[in-house]
């Protein structure tokens, strides 16, 4: 299956986006039809071997619309206006032209009437030339003269209008250029039957038509409709700020060396491999890895990150980002529609263009609409004539129900929420793939998380080597040989040790990667094992002497890396994760909005439960192998669930798929984000309390869009065909209707625009407090280094970190574990006795 983007155009309302999608989901081979009324878009998968983006564009075009492919976008080129932007510069222009023509027709209409009522003089020459039943063909004449420039300059609504109900597809132009045509046909009308009266000396007839001419009707009724049209496509452009906000963050040109000379050329013309140059203050144009110098980088415009990155040789940097300091040489590894600013574009404008499932509702209805209206306005006006009304009070009230009635708000309701909710998240760097994603994700009852990399930092730290029966150094050099071989976290962490330590990895062959479990390889004829306890019990391995040790090292919040060589345990390794600074808020904040929040990881059980307890996670999954993460999603959906998973690695890219809404970590794998329903650019779990933030707002917004279309055309259509009228006397005119159905259209769009106040979760510090810290650390200049006992892991690390910090006048501290030091600088000078009781008091001891 295909997916594709088509642009779609003569769209006016939802009748004419439910006729293209109902067109083009009759073609074989296609599926998931998204017709966007507001940004003229169509959105659909199709088998390219029962169907062709050519069969599309012709259904498309069969249904009375236009259709083409979009052409891919040149980053270097300067972006053209958008298409709410050219629309309402057409509609303005349209708007004054109608307005400067229709001023006299109202003077005309309302001089003897209005003017005389507010008590305004009317020119002597006005009443000689049309005043009286002898003038009334001039009256009439002159106002339908002015009338015609204000329906040939809205021309659009009678030949749309009345081309789609020849086709049977009636639409929004449709009921609007009936109520103005038939407005204008009756003032024709009324001046024959004025002639004749006159011919015959009917004054009386004369009077009577000279007083219901409806000219002013037909002209009021499309230039209200165009000023709801052009406040709309205002409105509608303000949705799009975020998308275009990003377009303009793409890089339009790059330096490169070819030939052993700089040349600036358009990023279009960027190839994979192409050696890029980038000065201090320029934007990075592609995705690459840093092959000469060192800067730092601002990652704000797509991490949102304020604080600079600091890169060296061998790093990758990313599109759209901008360098601060240093001059660099960069390999492009991923150009054009590759690179990251484009694929986040491309991801915001497809969310933007797709449809929420709360707006099939609202679908169906538009599709017979427009049909239906036309049938209540035929009844009321024989209903009124049965009853013995006038024939102008039967007309009125049947031109009022046609104008009256509003698809508009109901096709606009879904799509204005959905681009103003996902460029809001992009904003923040929160990328939602899709309408129905933001709307799973307000249903949300519990929250999956991994751990590794999403709770924690991903980067866990040896703390502690206990080789059993050997030496320390060889027993390190073993254990890296092992681990070299693995692509796991903890064997990162294992090699990075050896050689921070200056110990060469011993040689191993045979290596073998159990899933899950563990390691095995040969040295020097002896097998070699590494992993949990469990892998080594299952390899025959006696633990039981070690259990004691390895449960402290477990209830400390350290993972317990086991060693074994020819059938007996060799030693351990001790390495922790530090949970990211944000991850307790999050969890804390999920809690409160009334979402579970169950940790999944493969650690063992004590390690696990040390991690719930210290962030306080009601539930913990412990010791889960890759491949049954999914399994575990399914049982909590099969319980009743609705599940979000979060999570970073490739091995979490099943579960992300099987829950309900699938979150990446976006510094995760490629694979994991493609799986995934939302990204989250920051890496912060704070966003993901966001995005669900955001998703029950944007939901919340369309619920209220869908009630107030509803509640406006229940309400207004039985009050346009006077229902009220007999009890209280209530009706309204066609020129009222017509101003209240532009002001419905306007009103859906003004609350959608509200959801650009959304702000998303942060830790509670402002950027005042920042300030004063940065200015408070540039004060510090007492600077004192401690000896201290006791610390084992990183956690230990951190909370000597944290009891130092509270210290009054303490700016920063430097912990070093491996050392057992900690370097602190302070705004004054610190006794020691003060140190020695906060150290003591936080379970450690200060020696020396």
């Amino acid at each position: 299956m295909k997916k594709e983007k088509f642009e779609v155009t003569g769209m006016t309302c939802s009748a004419c986006s439910s006729r293209v999608q109902r067109a083009v989901e009759k073609l074989a081979g296609t599926r998931a039809v998204q017709v966007n009324l507001l940004t003229g878009s169509m959105l659909l998968e199709f088998d390219e071997k029962k169907t062709s983006e050519a069969a599309i564009i012709a259904a498309v075009k069969q249904a009375g619309y236009g259709a083409s492919l979009p052409g891919r976008a040149d980053a270097s080129a300067v972006p053209e206006k958008n298409a709410s932007e050219r629309q309402a510069e057409e509609l303005y222009s349209r708007l004054w032209r109608s307005v400067l023509f229709l001023l006299p027709v109202l003077y005309l209409s309302m001089h003897s009437t209005v003017l005389a009522w507010l008590g305004l003089p009317v020119p002597e020459l006005v009443r000689e030339v049309f005043d009286g039943p002898e003038n009334a063909v001039s009256f009439a004449f002159a106002q339908f003269l002015l009338v015609l420039p204000i329906m040939y300059l809205n021309r659009r609504f009678y030949i749309v209008g009345f081309r789609t109900l020849l086709q049977g597809a009636p639409n929004m132009d449709t009921l609007v250029g009936m109520g103005s045509m038939a407005s204008a046909l009756f003032g024709v009308f009324a001046i024959f039957r004025m002639g004749w009266g006159l011919g015959h000396g009917d004054m009386e007839l004369v009077a009577g038509y000279s007083r219901n001419l409806y000219f002013e009707s037909a002209g009021m009724i499309v230039t209200l409709i165009t000023v709801g049209k052009y406040l709309e496509a205002r409105a509608k452009r303000q949705t799009g700020r975020a998308l275009e906000a990003l377009m303009d963050l793409a890089p339009k040109q790059a330096t490169v060396l070819r030939g052993g000379t700089e040349t600036v050329v358009p990023v279009s013309e960027l190839a994979a491999g192409d050696t890029v140059v980038v000065r201090p203050g320029e934007q990075i144009p592609a995705d690459g890895t840093i092959l000469y110098g060192s800067t730092s980088v601002d990652e704000s415009a797509i991490s949102g990150e304020s604080m600079p990155v600091a890169k060296a040789a061998g790093d990758a940097v990313i599109s759209a980002t901008i360098n601060q300091t240093g001059f660099i040489r960069f390999r492009a590894d991923r150009v054009g529609e590759d690179t990251t600013i484009r694929q986040i574009i491309r991801l915001v404008d497809e969310a933007s263009a797709s449809k929420a499932p709360i707006a099939r509702m609202a679908d169906r209805i538009a599709g017979v609409f427009v049909p239906a209206v036309m049938l209540v306005a035929a009844i009321t006006g024989a209903v009124w004539l049965a009853l013995g009304a006038g024939t102008e009070f039967a007309f009125s009230s049947a031109i009022a129900v046609l104008v009256i009635s509003c698809p508009c708000a109901l096709g606009l309701a879904t799509p204005v929420a959905i681009m103003v909710g996902t460029g809001k998240g992009a904003e923040n760097g929160i990328l939602i793939k899709s309408g129905e994603a933001l709307e799973r994700a307000h249903d949300i009852d519990t929250v999956v998380m991994d751990k590794t990399g999403t709770i924690t930092e991903g980067r866990p730290r040896v703390t502690a080597v206990e080789p059993f029966g050997m030496d320390e150094a060889l027993f390190l050099a073993a254990a890296a040989g092992l681990e070299q071989g693995s692509e796991h976290p903890l064997a990162e962490a294992v090699t990075s040790y050896a050689a921070a330590k200056g110990i060469a990895p011993q040689p191993m062959e045979h290596f073998e990667a159990i899933a899950g479990r563990g390691v095995r390889a040969e040295s020097s004829g002896k097998v070699w094992l590494a992993g949990n306890a469990e892998f080594l019990r299952e390899q025959g391995i006696d633990m039981t002497p070690y259990e004691q040790r390895l449960n402290a090292l477990a209830d400390s919040g350290c993972t317990p890396l086991l060693f074994a060589c020819g059938g007996t345990a060799a030693g351990l390794i001790g390495a922790a994760d530090v949970e990211k600074p944000t991850s307790a808020g999050a969890i804390r904040r999920f809690r409160q909005m009334g979402i579970d929040v169950i940790m999944l990881t493969g650690d063992n059980a004590r390690t696990a439960e040390a991690i719930r307890r210290r962030l306080d996670i009601p539930r913990v999954i412990a010791g889960v192998l890759p491949q049954n993460k999914a399994q575990h999603i399914a049982a909590l959906q099969a319980a009743g669930h609705k599940v979000a998973m979060i999570g970073d690695g490739i091995n979490d890219a099943p579960a992300l798929a099987q829950a309900d809404v699938g979150i990446a970590i976006g510094a995760g794998t490629d694979v994991a984000i493609e799986s995934a329903d939302a990204v989250l650019m920051r890496s912060d779990l704070l966003d993901a309390v966001s995005a669900v933030r955001l998703s029950r707002a944007v939901i919340r917004n369309i619920r209220q869009n869908l009630f107030w279309a509803f509640f406006y055309n229940v309400v207004c259509i039985p009050l346009a065909a006077g229902v009220f009228f007999p009890s209280f006397g209530l009706r309204l005119s066609p020129i009222a209707g017509a101003a209240a159905m532009s002001l419905s259209s306007v009103s859906v769009c003004l609350n959608a625009l509200r959801l650009r106040r959304f702000r998303p979760d942060a830790l509670p510090q402002t950027e005042q407090q920042e300030k004063e810290g940065r200015i408070q650390k540039e004060e510090c200049s007492m600077e004192t280094t401690l000896n201290i006992q006791g610390m084992m892991c990183a956690h230990c690390q951190k909370h000597v970190t944290e009891a130092l910090s509270a210290m009054q006048g303490v700016c920063e501290v430097h912990v070093d574990l491996e050392q057992g030091t900690a370097n602190v600088r302070a705004d004054r000078d610190i006794p020691r006795a003060e140190f020695q009781k906060v150290i003591e008091e936080a379970g450690y001891e200060l020696v020396g």
